[in-house]
């Protein structure tokens, strides 16, 4: 059997480093939220925070950037097993969030505008599968969607 080489002092200075870059990345976003009301701001805010802060990070380092990749894991699974908040309209609402940091990090040069479009088709394209999940998962009458056996 293969062992594992496991760092766990190179995982916290990725852990850190990563999480110092996304305080910068959510003072940007902050910024270019201005103009709206100040609970719309504090909710995108923290939308995007658990996902770049909490989500990402969960398991191993992960750069906001990686995390264009990783949407359909996050709101197709993760939020609606772990967050006791997720409902459909809640997904969309972090959706919404989160599409919103990405174009606001795409408009100020972090990430690619072909990064940011791929994140907007799987949002548009995997909508209704996750807000279906999650109202299945929700329904104690119902299947659980995530049960393999």
């Amino acid at each position: 059997m293969e062992e594992i080489e496991y760092d766990l002092e190179e995982y916290e200075k990725q852990y850190e480093r990563i999480r110092k870059d996304n305080e910068e990345l959510l003072a940007v976003f902050r910024e270019d939220l201005s103009n709206l009301k100040p609970a719309t701001i504090r909710r995108h805010l923290s939308n995007v925070d658990f996902y770049i802060n909490e989500y990402l990070l969960y398991e191993e380092p992960l750069s906001f950037d990686e995390g264009i990749y990783r949407i359909d894991d996050f709101l197709g699974w993760f939020f609606i097993r772990k967050c006791m908040w997720s409902t459909p309209a809640s997904i969309k609402s972090t959706a919404a969030s989160i599409k919103k940091f990405y174009k606001s990090m795409k408009d100020h040069g972090k990430i690619a505008s072909e990064a940011y479009d791929f994140l907007c088709d799987e949002i548009k394209n995997h909508m209704p599968e996750w807000q279906a999940l999650c109202e299945q998962y929700n329904d104690p009458e119902a299947e659980n969607p995530f049960f393999l056996f």
